[in-house]
């Protein structure tokens, strides 16, 4: 029985609300089979392409984004009307650059009245979707970015420039691809929308949970399992995802309930999964769009990218499970016992529809098929595998008589289930897109400012004044400014924002381009797992019901490799890329095995373990052996693995008892 409407508030519009929710589930629809046809069929014009698949990202925000936290969209009011009307004009202003297409390329500069209106619309349209969906500092950037354009000729001596007028600030922004229709918007409306939807289906299809199921089959015998299912499952699941947060809750629900059953305190538990899941966006294919982002700045092939990225993804992921083998050793945290776990045959053999999409996808990259096209196939295997092994089990259960879900549908309701099944994957595709998608078209806007003003010359120029020309103070710079920014930017806008302004800075200090990006690209997940702000760890501490700081800081420690790995890819060809450009050469070889061995050194002395708890003098040797290892020169390579014998041996061979008495004989 419904209960009656509260007095003096109008009851909901059900109405209203069923028929937004069925236009806009029509519009997501639409989309994801549009950037499939685009992505896989017929490539179009960029500014075409990309300007159709903002429109329906716009569309799809002002319906499904309430102005303000207050405004309820089950009603018909003044704000349900405002929302149709910005969806209007979202509409008109993408209609307007299909039809004008060529009028606009011809008349570049000398604009109409109507080229005027609509970049001056498109622009605050832009804006006002980002205020919505990704909060007011996003907003308050690009604002800050426009406004600096126009009054340059009032600015400081050290940013001052010309000043530009509103009509040229707003028509590079919406009808060039300098702007908002630039490489990052580019980038989401092709090769990371076709991936989000890659990532749809195999959540909608029960790839997700099958991934899940089998990292926890793997390691959840071990000690402290669960904490280390959670790694390699958030890795699986980040190198799909777009978000370190949304892998947080879609992993951490399962993962986080597990590892406090087992003995984990709620604020490590909720730590473990935030510094895993920031792992993700590292970890290749995807990388959180910043593969894509990366291939195009750099020119440089997607295939060479994720080549290049795994090695130090995997050394990120090695030191977290150092941390949590550590923790789990200290505090006694066996394994679940061998009977009570998922078989991971069995878990294979149920799922292995799930593993052909994967390989497939490898298999295309590998022959240099474009990311666009690998992803199209991605989700075209996915839905197919699928369905056929949907199709397989209905078919055994209908032959054999079972009375379980499958045997009792009809052909017809069997069909029917999977077409949704189908529908739903592509209307969740474009709805995850969204957040990445306005995030891109803002940073458009602050890329497009940057480039007209010439500001990211300065800002290098600011940073090499600043670090004396000393990388690693230049990295720290970088890394302290991505911290600002990752306070209200999502990690894709982060990159796209550091790319601009810092990247050029070490450049100038002989760092190669691709490991410039990198370096910029690690730095931008950091504000997920460092205090004050630790998005992904505060959504972790809300899962486990843990204190949000005290969660914060403990990834923080957990995330260490976050901070080391980029400084030593300055100084050291940890990425395969030396003075040669070789990517496999023996320099790289060592590199990879010191660093390595440095990264566990450090995790040691950090947490004061590696076989049992280690002496102050173990600690100091752990210490000395992680400096002497992540430093560049070959003489202190050899010092940092001599510490770390001595360390290891010392473990070994003696009792912290023993040792003491050892020490105090001599």
């Amino acid at each position: 029985m419904k209960s009656a409407p509260s007095p003096g508030k109008p009851p909901p519009n059900e109405m209203l609300v069923h028929t937004t929710a069925t236009i806009v589930m029509v519009v997501a629809i639409s989309l994801s089979l549009f950037q499939l046809y685009t992505a896989g069929i017929t490539a179009m014009t960029a500014l075409v392409q990309r300007s159709i698949h903002l429109g329906a990202i716009l569309f799809i925000t002002f319906l499904t984004k309430p102005a303000l936290k207050t405004v309820r969209k089950d009603r018909l009011n003044f704000w349900t009307i405002l929302d149709w009307l910005l969806v209007l004009a979202a509409i008109y202003c993408t209609y307007y650059i299909c039809t004008n297409l060529t009028d606009i390329f011809e008349r570049q500069g000398d604009w109409l009245v109507s080229d005027r209106v609509v970049s001056l619309i498109g622009t605050l349209l832009v804006l006002e979707a980002c205020r919505r969906v990704i909060g007011n500092i996003m907003t308050g950037i690009c604002i800050v970015a426009i406004l600096y354009a126009m009054y340059g000729p009032y600015m400081p001596e050290l940013i001052i420039h010309k000043g530009y007028s509103v009509e040229r600030i707003t028509t590079t922004l919406w009808l060039t691809t300098e702007g908002i229709f630039g490489l990052p918007i580019g980038v989401a409306a092709t090769f990371v929308y076709v991936f989000v939807l890659f990532g749809a289906f195999l959540e909608t299809t029960g790839g997700g949970n099958f991934f899940i199921d089998l990292a926890y089959a793997l390691t959840g015998r071990f000690s402290g399992g669960p904490a280390k299912s959670s790694v390699v499952a958030s890795g699986f699941m980040g190198s799909v995802s777009g978000s370190a947060v949304g892998n947080v809750v879609a992993t951490g629900s399962f993962t986080i309930p597990m590892m406090k059953k087992v003995g984990y305190r709620p604020h490590v538990a909720g730590a473990i999964e935030a510094a895993a899941s920031t792992g993700g966006q590292l970890m290749p294919p995807i990388m959180g769009a910043g593969a894509f982002l990366m291939a195009e700045f750099t020119n440089t092939s997607y295939l060479t990218i994720i080549k290049v990225a795994l090695i130090p993804a995997i050394m990120y992921y090695l030191t977290v499970l150092m941390f949590v083998h550590y923790e789990a050793q200290k505090h006694g945290l066996m394994g679940q016992p061998k009977e009570s776990l998922p078989k991971a045959w069995a878990i294979i053999k149920n799922g292995l529809h799930f593993i052909i999409p994967v390989v497939i996808l490898i298999y295309v990259l590998v022959n240099n098929y474009s990311p666009m096209m690998a992803g199209f196939v991605a989700v075209m295997s996915t839905a197919a595998a699928s369905l056929l092994a949907n199709t397989a089990r209905w078919a055994v259960a209908r032959n054999q008589g079972q009375q379980n879900d499958n045997g009792r549908l009809s052909l017809a309701q069997f069909a029917s289930k999977e077409s949704r099944m189908i529908l739903k994957a592509l209307e969740k595709g474009a709805r995850n897109a969204v957040m990445v998608s306005v995030a891109c078209a803002a940073a458009g806007i602050i890329v497009g400012m940057v480039t007209l003003t010439g500001m990211g010359l300065k800002f290098s120029s600011l940073v090499l004044d600043l670090s004396f020309g000393i990388k690693a103070l230049a990295i720290l710079l970088i890394g302290a400014a991505s911290l600002v920014l990752g306070m209200g930017l999502p990690v894709t806008a982060s990159y796209i924002v550091l790319a601009t302004l810092a990247g050029p800075a070490l450049l100038d200090m002989g760092v190669p381009l691709l490991v410039s990006h990198m370096i910029v690209f690690w730095y931008s997940q950091d504000a997920n797992v460092t205090p004050p702000v630790s998005l992904a760890s505060f959504a972790g501490a809300g899962v486990a019901g843990a204190n949000p700081m005290q969660t914060a800081f403990t990834s923080w420690k957990l995330a260490k490799g976050l901070y080391i790995i980029p400084i030593v890819m300055a100084y050291r060809p940890l990425l395969g890329i030396g003075d040669t450009y070789e990517l496999m050469h023996w320099d790289v070889a060592l590199t990879m095995i010191t660093t390595t061995l440095g990264l566990v050194a450090f995790a040691s002395c950090i947490e004061r373990y590696f076989l049992r708890k280690a002496t102050w003098t173990e600690t100091g040797l752990f210490f000395l052996a992680a400096a002497g290892l992540f430093w560049p020169e070959y003489w202190t390579d050899i010092a940092g693995f001599t510490a770390f014998a001595a360390a290891v041996l010392l473990q070994k061979l003696y009792t912290p008892k023993q040792l003491s008495r050892a020490t105090a004989a001599s």
